[in-house]
């Protein structure tokens, strides 16, 4: 096995065009560091619907020039089976957007010039930029594929690569699996054409054109007062961001200065991610540090590729003299989604309103109310930028899509602008965002949410606790009988099969999953519990939480985590 791992090695050093990560395979080469070259050699990264991610370095296992090379290739191949654009003569395009990771712009220019090497033709944006600019150049320039290189929330060591196809949309089944055999059938990379040059790289004529966009996203006159503090997490948001905001007529935000600015390391935060403990104390820190006129309304906080968006308010009175505390939270994903609906209800929006599984069940009475149609989709934004006729889509992690019509994927500078435009609304009748919560969970029943997330080194633990899980079920979670359990490996009526579990219990939800970007095993759970009258919350938020520690405590034994 040794010798054959380490000609395995040699033949991919002999390939790698990447100085960096051929100096670092040499050395584990020279040092016959077994364990180190079996970790990279032991497979492939897997071609899936999320495109590719995993950490950067050397070998098939890992984010790096040559494997992106060769999943450039495999698209291109599965692009050109595809023929061209209809009543076009010419070779489809593809664009190719990137972050501020490292080797990120090495990887946007390898795919550029694997495309243009393949006959297609390619163009880059002009800089790092957010997601959701690439997925709205896509539909603009009326481009037949997108890709974009990120690895999002993700820790810094990673790298990743996402595929559109020309609706704007995120790739599904079964493209993914024709694109991972093409990908598996380049031979060689001495096969795989590299021209120098031949490609576009694009002006600020395609920003321009998506910030003009988000003048759909407002309603025309609506009150813009709403204060913010922003942070980038050391991301791309900043620039587009501020410059949305301008044109909105919003009070310019103030800025976490530690994290403004694009940083590969993301120094100040232990994972670059707005959910994680720790990401938002700085944002929180600056928050507090402001009073009387330029108090903020509320914190805004994108992830580092800005497709997904934070939302933090005061929490809490001051009981001398009732004005607002400095105490600071993180509202949830579920809570901004289900307030984005209720503002868009209120402004007459019609369509459909669109879910992930695992987002909370408060969607679909808002919807039924207003008389709106109303899907769930498996989880990510592939899916839910599919449903029919979609106006409004959100998932729980953060992700929002509130203009379909110019980027049909989540997009965290569209989010902040609607919320600051309701938290705007909401000031000027003396009211904030959690009043407006009070008076969803009065109307349609406190939807409270919580999550079990472990994070784990070894991915066996996670196929261990869903085996576990199948093997000896559990037949009630906190003293709830569990009335019904799907087992979404066999699909539904409404949805294609997926690794996962779903409990329902009387008057609870419970969905277990693994990750599909992380080493995570995720449990999304959910309360139900009508509320009488505004007196009643209180009381009712306390049963809530409550019940839902007592179901991770049950779940968390009946996995084995």
């Amino acid at each position: 096995m040794h010798d054959e791992l380490i000609a395995q090695a040699q033949a991919w050093l002999t390939e790698d065009p990447d100085p960096d990560t051929r100096t670092e395979l040499a050395r584990l080469i020279d040092a016959k560091d077994e364990t180190e070259l079996a970790a990279r050699f032991s497979g492939t990264l897997q071609f899936g619907t999320a495109g590719l991610r995993g950490e950067l370095g050397a070998g098939p296992m890992r984010m790096n020039r040559s494997v992106v090379i060769r999943a450039a290739a495999g698209l291109a191949a599965y692009l050109k089976k595809q023929g061209p654009p209809a009543g076009e003569g010419k070779a489809g395009l593809v664009v190719i957007g990137y972050d501020a990771r490292h080797k990120s712009l090495d990887f946007a220019q390898d795919t550029a010039a694997v495309m243009t090497g393949a006959g297609l033709r390619a163009a880059v944006l002009p800089r790092p930029l957010p997601t959701p600019v690439l997925a709205f150049a896509i539909r603009h320039l009326g481009a037949v594929a997108g890709v974009e290189v990120t690895a999002s929330h993700n820790p810094p060591r990673d790298n990743g690569y996402k595929v559109y196809l020309g609706d704007g949309s995120q790739i599904v089944p079964p493209a993914d699996i024709d694109i991972a055999a093409e990908i598996a059938a380049v031979p060689s990379l001495t096969t795989v054409p590299r021209p120098t040059e031949g490609w576009d790289t694009l002006d600020d004529s395609v920003l321009d054109a998506y910030l003009a966009r988000t003048d759909a996203v407002l309603s025309e006159g609506s009150p813009r007062t709403a204060r913010t503090v922003y942070t980038a997490m050391h991301g791309v948001g900043k620039d587009v961001l501020l410059a949305a905001f301008a044109r909105a007529g919003f009070p310019a935000p103030v800025l976490v200065a530690e994290q403004a600015d694009p940083d590969p390391e993301f120094p100040t935060v232990a994972f670059p991610n707005p959910e994680e403990p720790g990401a938002m104390d700085l944002a929180f820190a600056t928050a507090r540090a402001l009073s009387g006129e330029a108090a903020p309304d509320l914190i805004i906080a994108n992830d580092p590729d800005a497709d997904r968006c934070a939302v933090a308010v005061q929490d809490g009175t001051d009981a001398t003299d009732g004005a607002h505390g400095t105490d600071w939270r993180m509202l949830r994903g579920d809570e901004v989604g289900a307030l984005l609906a209720a503002h868009l209800v209120r402004r007459g929006a019609t369509g459909t309103f669109a879910e992930s599984i695992v987002s909370s069940s408060l969607l679909g009475r808002i919807a039924e109310k207003a008389g709106l149609p109303h899907v769930e989709t498996l989880t990510g934004f592939k899916w839910i930028a599919r449903a029919e006729g979609l106006r409004y889509g959100y998932e729980e992690a953060l992700g929002y899509c509130v203009d379909p019509e110019g980027v049909r994927d989540k997009d965290g500078i569209t989010a902040a602008l609607l919320i600051t435009e309701l938290a705007s609304q909401l000031k000027e009748e003396g009211r904030t965002l959690l009043d407006l919560l009070d008076d969803l969970a009065v109307e349609h029943g406190l939807h409270a949410t919580d999550q079990l997330s472990v994070r784990v080194e070894d991915l066996s633990l996670i196929a261990a606790a869903m085996r576990r899980l199948r093997e000896q079920p559990p037949t009630e979670l906190a003293g709830l009988p569990i009335t019904r359990t799907d087992d979404l490996t066999k699909g539904t009526a409404e949805l294609p099969p997926t690794d996962g579990l779903r409990y329902t219990l009387d008057g609870a939800r419970v969905i277990v999953r693994p990750s599909g970007t992380e080493p995570k095993l995720k449990c999304y759970l959910e309360v139900v519990i009508p509320v009488g009258s505004h007196q009643d919350l209180p009381e009712v938020r306390a049963r809530a939480t409550a019940l839902l520690e007592s179901i991770k405590r049950d779940l968390s034994t009946a996995a084995g985590i």
